[in-house]
């Protein structure tokens, strides 16, 4: 048996820039899981597109990539508008013929209604923000990655799509959606070089989702909440999207990896009797 590497597993010539010479667009670029993102993949060499509702939080994000003397360009975009996504797309593909990564990361728990008191504004709302517009930004630029030669897309979900989730199914089922939709791109689409894996976030805490405040005097009780006793942060997240991204993961793709302390593995959810809801941090059932 021959113990050369075949010349078809792509070789890591520099694992301290892991996306050397690659065009990645991040949606909700600007802050949080997509902020620290943007950050990491300029640090490993990618030409990153923010694509970014907020101005603000895009612009202080691109001054922090140049000045640590990365490439960057942010567009102020709502992706969950058909004509803001083609804007994005036009102006992305004219910049560099094509991209080589794209993370979905947009999503949002709000507007947060149990389903006995939610409607179909709600619902489509829950759409519109979790699911739709990762089907109009990947179709807007799923045909320039195969044309490239392949690529990588990661979805970021929740692993509220990953189990039960008794708060929102609405909402379960939005992140659902994209877990499957994410392994179905997998097998459509590995024969001409794309691969597709997501993540399934909980507990990071973001500007979106503090799980911070309100807990200050409860933070010992970190090791009852989740496995690994602790909370996490959007770094972590980046950097398992920095391995979807790129050849590290070469041979994988079609996965939902929970990016969640253990949540998932551990159960998650709790019936308090005290509350009359279901909790995840819970001070006292």
């Amino acid at each position: 048996m021959s113990t050369q590497q075949p010349e078809d597993v792509p070789a890591i010539s520099d694992w301290s820039r892991l996306l050397a010479g690659k065009v990645a667009v991040v949606t909700g670029g600007g802050d949080g899981i997509g902020g620290a993102i943007s950050r990491l993949f300029a640090q490993h060499g990618a030409t990153v597109e923010i694509a970014e509702i907020d101005a603000d939080r895009a612009e202080r994000t691109l001054r922090d990539i140049e000045a640590a003397g990365g490439r960057a360009h942010a567009h102020v975009v709502d992706v969950r508008e058909e004509d803001d996504v083609a804007r994005l797309a036009k102006a992305v593909l004219a910049r560099h013929g094509g991209i080589d990564v794209l993370v979905n990361n947009v999503g949002d728990y709000r507007p947060l209604a149990p389903f006995l008191q939610s409607t179909p504004e709600t619902w489509d709302a829950m759409y519109r923000i979790n699911l739709h517009h990762v089907f109009l930004v990947t179709h807007a630029f799923l045909a320039s990655m195969i044309a490239r030669g392949g690529g990588s897309i990661v979805n970021l979900h929740s692993v509220e799509g990953m189990r039960g989730y008794p708060g929102e199914p609405v909402y379960g089922a939005m992140k659902a959606a994209v877990a499957h939709f994410t392994t179905c791109l997998a097998a459509g689409h590995g024969r001409q070089g794309i691969r597709a894996n997501g993540i399934g976030t909980d507990l990071c805490q973001t500007p979106q989702v503090d799980y911070r405040t309100g807990f200050e005097a409860s933070e010992h009780l970190w090791p009852s909440w989740a496995p690994v006793g602790r909370l996490g942060w959007p770094e972590e997240q980046a950097r398992v999207a920095l391995f979807l991204a790129s050849d590290l993961s070469s041979y994988v793709t079609g996965h939902n990896i929970p990016v969640d302390g253990g949540t998932k593995a551990g159960g998650g959810w709790f019936f308090s009797p005290a509350a009359g809801r279901f909790v995840n941090r819970p001070t006292g059932l």
